[in-house]
């Protein structure tokens, strides 16, 4: 409430930025608006309490942009670059006449891309700090989970389970089959072009979640929120 903080100086601010769709047939459509904001808490609690510097987290941003097929699947919402670019825009805008400035874009959805918006903020807004960190990247997965995808996979699956376990209905999931691009060199990441989601997943997931525990999205979860932590200093 504003009775608890309007007599406190904060340092910086965070923005969970995530997506409204489809994630498999076990988790919820604002799994990636959970996860982004749930590390940005825990983050913020472990940077003030071992740095003594104190951040505030705003709710997170529920839409985000989508690939063709997935804003074909029922409820999934898409948002454009100019939707997202205005929001940001008011955000910092906003951030800025209160005397805050600077703010950290928590991403947990891989179709979001900010750094065109941040170059063009930089121009209006000079003295601001606009810092972007896509918390699934920050920490290498394949140190932590036997099945690495990119959407509804084991790391989602197991760091949901972490936060919000009555969120997970493991048991219905899919196997989060995919087909890859016919082209070697897409597949290689030597190029890139959107994917038709409902042509390439059955269940809407990529990679496999069933060996996705709790136990071990509390470890990933404790190694990322460590280094967002040093981050905020």
């Amino acid at each position: 409430s504003y009775h608890e903080i309007k007599d406190v100086r904060y340092d910086y601010a965070v923005l969970p930025w995530g997506a409204t769709e489809a994630h498999n047939y076990h988790l919820p459509y604002l799994t990636d608006c959970y996860l982004s904001h749930d590390i940005s808490v825990h983050s913020v609690e472990k940077a003030f309490t071992r740095y003594k510097i104190k951040g505030m987290v705003l709710p997170p941003v529920t839409f985000g942009s989508q690939n063709p097929g997935q804003y074909d699947i029922a409820f999934c919402i898409h948002a454009r670059y100019e939707t997202q670019k205005a929001i940001l825009s008011d955000v910092v805008a906003s951030l800025n006449r209160q005397g805050i400035s600077k703010l950290f874009i928590v991403n947990g959805h891989g179709g979001n891309n900010f750094k065109n918006m941040v170059r063009d903020l930089a121009f209006d807004y000079p003295l601001f700090m606009l810092i972007i960190v896509n918390w699934y990247e920050v920490i290498p997965p394949g140190d932590y989970f036997d099945h690495i995808g990119d959407h509804a996979d084991e790391l989602e699956t197991s760091v949901l389970m972490h936060y919000r376990p009555q969120l997970v209905n493991l048991p219905v999931a899919g196997d989060g089959h995919y087909k890859p691009f016919q082209s070697q060199a897409l597949n290689e990441k030597v190029a890139w072009i959107p994917r038709d989601w409902t042509k390439i997943s059955q269940d809407t997931g990529v990679g496999n979640p069933h060996r996705s525990t709790a136990v071990t999205g509390k470890k990933y979860a404790d190694a990322v929120t460590g280094k967002l932590a040093e981050l905020f200093m």
